[in-house]
């Protein structure tokens, strides 16, 4: 800071005025270089970093971009959880701008849709079709709505608030796992595994009597200490919506390996941790508001071990919840986790690509845990918008062999949720609008006396037919006898494609030409434009049924939504 005074000695005669500015502008000078530093210095966005990591580890050709209507397909799916209308494939496939598909990541990420999505997405995937409460519907959708970061939704789970309205269905998450079922016990077991598979990338079920016999860094301590936040916990009963109870927490927990025969003890500790002291409080002081038999309150602990774990666990630098998270983002979007099984994170078990999870959790972490942001910029990357489709130029194998699904040189195809492919088919075979996957479509409140399923009604049976049994979680749906005979069969299903409010079959029948009736059904359904012998396939059909013209269009309707294609996101 000496330079000013230098300054101005060697100004001489210049005016006060004129001097200060010359100092001013000296004085600036460094301040404008470690600005113009530091942008020159800034990192690329993190999309472009994703691509070179995965690049270089690629061993082999990268295949082609998707073409825009596989990538509009697949960005719908993954964003709005249903197909493009026919009339939003038309708009963006002649949209000519180069950052339109930047444009609708962002249109959609920023819709109620998105919101929808999430919120069913999120739903499976921490309650595995254990159930639903409609409370819970409205912890999500709020969270989602609000953009709330991952770390705050974990600590309102754990932690749930029984004040506010709008948090208190986040009990749900636990208060379902601790049904009795039966003569049976409470699962607690069930729910410190499921903490530890959702939140933390770990299952830890095989250790609960003794170390893990196959993942040695999981211990009966690991185990055992995340049961000691956990294991005290019981539904009240005096409230009608879901809330947590805590019976006091006053000693460690005793266990021994069935192998050893040790006896040991624990307080809460979570993983690597440390032990969390429990305090020893006077008789009758340990509790912030006492219970009352009256009203069958149980009261609120000074030490509250869920606490403790709402604290403790979702936070930045616990590098497992932070993982775990980012694994699941990157898994929704690309088809395969850089861990897998997505719940087995251990050092025999690292990720396929180390600097890119490590990089992946960074920014993340950086970000303040905002899932909409990092949604977007998995989505922007070459390697979500990847073909799926093998290419020539890019090869069909690795180094080693047959191109493998971890190596993200082409784009993963994986068959569509229950929820996916409901949404999918009502707007297929709706008006051809947006609003055909909401409640409020006209074909959800059929007119008095039509035989139509509500909207609702479809949803059960698609879920019944199509979803993975509880607890087993869907990282992978398998195709089933069941699922094939509901969409061939199912009459609730078949009657979308009886003409009806100028859906997809009624507007079929209104087009007298074979080409233009094709590219309304390729559209609608496969959100692309037929191929040219997919056009004369179309067209003949429709010409050898000129008396049955509802009914071929139905046919050629069915045909497509029974396909691979359609089942599938590409």
């Amino acid at each position: 800071m000496s330079l000013a005074p230098d300054c101005f000695r060697a100004a001489g005669r210049m005016s006060f005025r004129k001097q200060v500015r010359v100092s001013s502008a000296l004085l600036l000078m460094p301040l404008a270089g470690l600005l113009a530093g530091s942008t020159a210095a800034a990192a690329p966005p993190l999309h472009q970093r994703i691509d070179e990591l995965v690049a270089a580890q690629a061993g082999g050709a990268l295949g082609v971009a998707s073409d825009d209507a596989e990538f509009l397909r697949r960005v719908y799916l993954d964003f709005a959880g249903r197909i493009p209308s026919a009339a939003e494939a038309r708009a963006f496939l002649a949209d000519s701008s180069a950052d339109k598909r930047a444009h609708l990541i962002d249109r959609l990420a920023d819709s109620p849709e998105y919101v929808r999505h999430m919120s069913e997405f999120l739903h499976v995937m921490l309650m595995e079709r254990l159930g639903d409460d409609q409370s819970w519907q409205t912890f999500l959708q709020t969270s989602l709505a609000e953009n709330k970061p991952w770390d705050q939704f974990v600590r309102e789970i754990l932690y749930p608030e029984v004040e506010d309205e709008a948090l208190r269905g986040a009990a749900f998450f636990i208060t379902k796992r601790l049904e009795k079922y039966g003569q049976n016990p409470v699962d607690m077991p069930g729910l410190v595994r499921d903490v530890g598979r959702m939140f933390l990338g770990v299952d830890v079920q095989c250790a609960e009597c003794h170390d893990h016999l196959f993942v040695d860094d999981y211990k009966q301590q690991t185990y055992q200490g995340l049961f000691a936040f956990l294991g005290h916990t019981f539904i009240r009963r005096d409230v009608k919506f879901p809330a947590v109870g805590e019976n006091l927490l006053t000693q460690k927990v005793a266990f021994k390996s069935v192998f050893v025969m040790e006896d040991l003890a624990t307080g809460p500790k979570l993983l690597d941790g440390e032990e969390v002291e429990i305090p020893m409080l006077p008789k009758g002081e340990e509790y912030l508001v006492a219970p009352d038999k009256k009203k069958r309150s149980p009261g609120v602990p000074k030490f509250s071990p869920l606490r403790v774990l709402s604290e403790q666990l979702p936070r930045r630098g616990n590098r497992a919840f932070e993982k775990n998270i980012v694994n699941r983002l990157w898994w929704k979007l690309m088809g395969r986790g850089l861990v897998e099984p997505l719940d087995l994170h251990h050092s025999d078990n690292p990720p396929t690509h180390p600097q890119l999870m490590a990089l992946l959790v960074d920014e993340f972490g950086n970000h303040a845990f905002d899932m909409k942001w990092l949604l977007r910029e998995l989505a922007r990357t070459q390697t979500y918008q990847r073909s799926s489709r093998q290419s020539v130029s890019a090869g069909d194998a690795d180094q080693d062999g047959p191109v493998s699904a971890q190596s993200y040189r082409r784009g993963l195809e994986r068959p569509l949720s229950a929820e996916q492919l409901l949404a999918s088919v009502w707007q297929a075979t709706g008006p051809g609008t947006a609003a055909a996957a909401s409640n409020t479509d006209p074909q959800a409140a059929p007119e008095e006396g039509s035989t139509a399923a509500t909207l609702d009604e479809l949803r059960d049976k698609f879920t019944a037919a199509l979803s993975n049994p509880p607890r087993e979680p869907e990282i992978s749906i398998n195709p089933t006898v069941k699922a094939a005979l509901f969409l061939m069969n199912d009459a609730a299903v078949l009657q979308l494609l009886t003409p009806r409010d100028g859906n997809l079959i009624a507007r079929l029948v209104e087009i007298e030409a074979g080409e233009p009736a094709a590219h309304e059904l390729y559209l609608s359904i496969l959100s692309r434009p037929p191929t040219e012998d997919e056009l004369a396939e179309v067209a003949g059909y429709l010409a050898d049924h000129p008396e049955q013209r509802p009914e071929a269009c139905a046919d050629l309707a069915w045909a497509l939504l029974a396909s691979t294609e359609f089942c599938v996101n590409h």
